[in-house]
């Protein structure tokens, strides 16, 4: 089972069965604030649909195709960050992530994305990493951004969000340029 400390306030751990009834609870209670830019979460209605994630997520850890971590804060389940996928020819990972609405504006998810790009890095040996995030998502783009990130691009019409397409911003980070950052 993974679990990876990030400092006194936040770990990383894998999701698992027993956490089905508060991920989706979790959810529930932010469901106006994900479903501006997250198609799932309509689809998300009970808590046997939060398991089916956890149990996807689990497959797709030991097929060594991603890493789906909750994000503890204090101990409460606070939210979601993970590699959507791995590209092991190249050594890349791409990081996706998501925080329970009572809990932003704490540093939460800067801290969890950036323990695990350290994990990435340091124990995964991955080279590169990137992170897309709608154009006008500046909460989620404010996490690459204040990790030092480069803006690489922006993909038109992107993702198809309900009713109309929204644009991505790329951005990546190199293995050379995180361990070169003042931390």
């Amino acid at each position: 089972m993974f679990l990876f400390e990030i400092d006194d306030d936040i770990a990383l751990k894998h999701l698992e069965i027993h956490d089905a009834a508060p991920l989706f609870r979790l959810t529930d209670e932010s469901r106006d604030t994900l479903r501006k830019w997250l198609s799932w979460v309509d689809h998300t209605k009970t808590t046997e649909d939060s398991k089916s994630f956890i149990e996807s997520g689990l497959k797709q850890f030991a097929d060594k195709k991603g890493l789906t971590t909750g994000i503890l804060y204090h101990g409460e389940l606070t939210g979601v960050v993970s590699f959507n996928q791995f590209d092991w020819t190249n050594n890349i990972g791409s990081i996706g992530y998501w925080l329970g609405s009572k809990y932003e504006g704490k540093g939460i998810m800067t801290r969890a994305v950036s323990g695990l790009i350290d994990y990435a890095i340091y124990s995964l040996k991955l080279n590169r990493i990137e992170i897309r995030a709608a154009y006008a998502n500046q909460k989620s783009r404010a996490i690459p951004e204040r990790l030092g990130f480069v803006k690489e691009g922006q993909i038109r019409q992107a993702e198809w969000l309900y009713n109309h397409y929204v644009d991505h911003v790329v951005y990546g980070m190199l293995a050379h340029e995180w361990k070169a950052k003042e931390r």
